[in-house]
Parts: structure tokens; C-alpha cells; sequence
């Protein structure tokens, strides 16, 4: 049985490149970057290399890229982080209700740490509007955090509308981040001119490894570490560099920067192939999210009268590997909190399916999975009450 992977969005594999790159700072030139010998030059070299590319990805100065160990230590590091360097001007945060669990548990904290925090509502497309974002803003509000891609139904927010009703309209040096995780190597991102603070990215979703990622911190804004140690990154997160993983995420980025236009196109083009064909020859199904502005890749679908485990479970025994949602919170009985936060009922939350389209994804592949899909869809509902009760009237 050949695999077809659509779970794009919760991780990618690995490129060769990438993967010829790590082994050989494993194997050969394996040094502490940090040393002052000779043996610890090609090591330290690649660190200054693989910030050049990260950078080159959002268009910012390298000198303010930070390795971490993934997007969710980048997130807690900027709402921590920027919540303790703005205590003294207001303790009003302002996140949107779809967030990523790491910036919603991040928020659950500083809530308990004494912080108020506003949960900003999307519309039925998952966008956040600016105008909303305004009313919630007062003279306290330090922080705003809205990702600028959601991880579930890939709808792209106003990202540089929503940062400067931030910096208009909070306390003084009110700062704006956003969880790019999701949109980081997919669109293209200029951090100047989006207005951001702070971003969030992670490698294993461009085709790097996984426990590598970034934290985008604008010049004259000076976090606190929430890791101690050494003089690393700049003294603001401690412990030895990760070389290989780091090496690796800019190869990943370097790639991911040359090859985005076509790798748009493709996925645009696919994307699309995918929803008309669902949403026609499919009945009682729906796309949530935009229909315009999402990521390139990504499909989100709910089917009525449909068990999304269980059509999950049915597509993985014939080796299609999708999603009800984010990895993240796959083990989670509850439904979606960003369906249920865009109107969905718990019933149709559970009903989801994501799809999330790569740069090797084939329009023969999407033939074979629409065709099973039906099938398997066919299969539930056949035993399903509802469903027999309503085509029957």
C-alpha cells in the first residue's frame, strides 16, 4: 500500500539536503561553536550562516534571530518574555481565541501570575478584524498577540493592520507578535513592513528538523531569558547550540526561499483542484476557514452526519494520513476550539477533516484520495441514523 501524506501542516519530512547537512556537523565538524580553537570555525560558521537564511525568510536583520527549540518556546518566550519587561507600564494582553495551545497555556499563566488577558472572537472565516481588536485595546494593553496563519483552517490575518492599532492604541511601546509557525516559508513574510515585534517560526514545517525554531525579536526590544545559562544567542537563552539541528533549519530555509513562487502555484493550484472536487461531489459538506485568503495548502472540511475519528481512522487504513485538526491536541476529546470559536456546532467540530497539501503532492494522488474518501464517507453514513432519517423524508 503506497502512503499518500496530507499532513503538511502538523509536520514535514525531511530533505535530503537537510539531512546531508545535519549528519556531517554529527560526524565530522562537530565542535562547540562557542570555542575559540580553529576545529570550532566551520561550526560557528554555520550557526552565522543558518541565521542569514532564516532571516532572508522574513526579511530581517540576522543579528535579531534567535534559535530556540521550537515555535512553542518561541511563543512562550515572547508573551512571558514581554509580559514581565512591560509589568510596569500595564498588565493587559490581548490574544485572539484561535491561537496555538503553546500561546493560549502561555496566556493561562500570566493569567495566574496576575495578568488580564482578552480572548479576541473570529468571524465565521476565522479572521480577526481590526476593528474589533480596537474596541478590546485600552491604556494597559503592553502585549498583542494574533498568529498570522491559523494552523487548523489556514485562514491569513491582517497582520499589519492589527500591529498598528496595537502601537496606536495601547501603553507606551506596546509591542505586537505574531505565531508565524504555520506561514514562515509558505507566504511571503516582511516583518518591517507587517509592523511585527516579535515572530514565532519552526523548522519541521519547512522541510528542517524538528526541536529547532526562531524567535524574531526587533531591534530595541530587549527580552528577558526564560532559559539561563551561557552567553548564547546574544546572552538572552543559554545552553549549547544545537549545530546540527541549526545548520539544518538553514538549509531548509535557504531552500524554502528560492523554490516559495513555485511552490506557492503548485499548492495553490492543488488546493483548489481539492475543495471544488469535495465540495461538488460530496453532499451535507462544508470548508471552513477562507475561501481566499488561506495558506496555499491547506483544506479544511466538515461532513455531517460523519465521526471524524472514525473517518480518520478508515482513510489511515488505506494509507492516507490526514487530520481532525492540530497535532498538537490530536489526543484531545474535546472539539476543536477554533471550529467552535468560527460557529461550528461540537457535532460538525468533530466532523472535520484538514488536509494539508506539500510541494511533492500529486494531482493523482488528490484523484485517488477524493475517490476513497467518498467511498469511506458513504461507508459512515450508511450506518448512521441521522443520516438515513434525512434522505428518507
Amino acid at each position: 500500500m503506497n502512503q499518500i501524506y496530507l499532513d503538511h501542516a502538523a509536520t514535514t519530512p525531511v530533505l535530503p539536503e537537510v539531512c546531508d547537512t545535519m549528519i556531517s556537523y554529527m560526524k565530522s565538524e562537530w565542535g562547540n561553536p562557542s570555542s575559540l580553537y580553529d576545529f570550532s570555525d566551520e561550526p560557528r560558521r554555520a550557526v552565522l550562516d543558518a541565521r542569514a537564511h532564516t532571516a532572508a525568510l522574513i526579511h530581517a536583520d540576522p543579528k535579531r534571530i534567535f534559535f530556540t527549540s521550537g515555535g512553542s518556546e518561541s511563543d512562550s518566550w515572547a508573551l512571558i518574555g514581554c509580559a514581565r519587561l512591560l509589568r510596569c507600564k500595564g498588565n493587559h494582553i490581548i490574544v485572539s481565541a484561535i491561537e496555538h495551545h503553546a500561546i493560549l497555556h502561555a496566556a493561562a499563566f500570566l493569567e495566574d501570575e496576575g495578568f488580564d488577558v482578552t480572548y479576541l472572537m473570529p468571524d465565521a472565516a476565522g479572521f480577526i478584524h481590526p476593528e474589533n481588536l480596537l474596541k478590546a485595546m485600552r491604556p494597559d494593553t503592553i502585549l498583542v498577540s494574533i498568529m498570522m496563519a491559523n494552523n487548523e483552517i489556514g485562514t491569513i490575518q491582517p497582520i499589519s493592520d492589527l500591529a498598528y492599532i496595537a502601537h496606536t492604541n495601547g501603553c507606551e511601546g506596546c509591542l505586537f507578535h505574531t505565531d508565524a509557525v504555520q506561514a514562515y516559508g509558505q507566504i511571503p513574510i516582511d516583518v518591517k513592513r507587517l509592523g511585527v515585534d516579535l515572530l514565532s517560526a519552526s523548522a519541521h514545517k519547512i522541510y528542517g528538523p524538528k526541536g529547532i525554531g526562531l524567535l524574531y525579536i526587533r531591534d530595541g526590544v530587549t527580552l528577558t531569558p526564560l532559559i539561563f545559562g551561557g552567553g548564547q544567542e546574544s546572552g538572552i537563552r543559554g545552553g549549547t547550540e544545537n549545530v546540527p539541528a541549526i545548520a539544518g533549519f538553514g538549509v531548509a530555509a535557504k531552500i524554502a526561499f528560492n523554490q516559495m513562487r513555485a511552490t506557492m502555484r503548485h499548492e495553490i493550484a492543488l488546493r483548489n483542484y481539492l475543495i471544488q472536487r469535495v465540495l461538488h461531489e460530496i453532499p451535507f459538506c462544508q470548508l471552513n476557514g477562507s475561501h481566499q485568503n488561506r495558506l496555499p495548502g491547506n483544506a479544511n472540511f466538515s461532513f455531517e452526519y460523519v465521526e471524524g475519528s472514525s473517518l480518520l481512522m478508515m482513510l489511515d487504513a488505506q494509507g492516507i494520513c490526514a487530520s481532525s485538526g492540530s497535532a498538537c491536541a490530536s489526543s484531545s476529546a474535546e472539539p476543536s476550539h477554533v471550529l467552535t470559536a468560527i460557529g461550528l456546532s461540537d457535532e460538525l467540530a468533530h466532523a472535520s477533516l484538514r488536509l494539508t497539501l506539500g510541494r511533492n503532492t500529486t494531482k493523482k494522488e488528490l484523484d485517488l484520495v477524493v475517490s476513497i474518501l467518498k467511498e469511506t464517507i458513504d461507508q459512515l453514513r450508511s450506518i448512521s441514523d441521522s443520516y438515513l432519517n434525512r434522505i428518507s423524508r
